[in-house]
């Protein structure tokens, strides 16, 4: 074998990986970069969602709509714009309790 050639062994253990998936062609999803700058909706949404909280629960209506079967890298940072919406809701909570009990 030719040094930088990939061979058809799949047990092989060389350095390069196969791309595209005859068998399963959903694989070859995950070429395109994620939207927003390659970090995806999710964590563009919490880091946005600092700055104003109801990107937080856009990003939470997604995440419980199931956006994320159409990318699965997506799932992560949704799921973590949820916890913040919900984290954000409990404190906003607490907050007008001290202030009106």
């Amino acid at each position: 074998m030719e040094k930088g050639k990939s061979s058809d062994c799949k047990d092989c253990g060389g350095k390069y990986v196969l791309i595209r998936d005859e068998e399963d062609p959903r694989l070859t999803l995950f070429e395109k970069p994620l939207p927003c700058y390659g970090c995806g909706i999710g964590w563009s949404s919490l880091l946005l969602g600092f700055l104003c909280p109801l990107i937080w629960y856009c990003a939470a209506t997604l995440y419980l709509c199931r956006y994320y079967n159409k990318d699965p890298r997506e799932r992560i940072g949704l799921a973590a714009s949820a916890i913040a919406a919900l984290v954000c809701t409990i404190i906003i909570l607490i907050t007008l309790a001290v202030i009106f009990l």
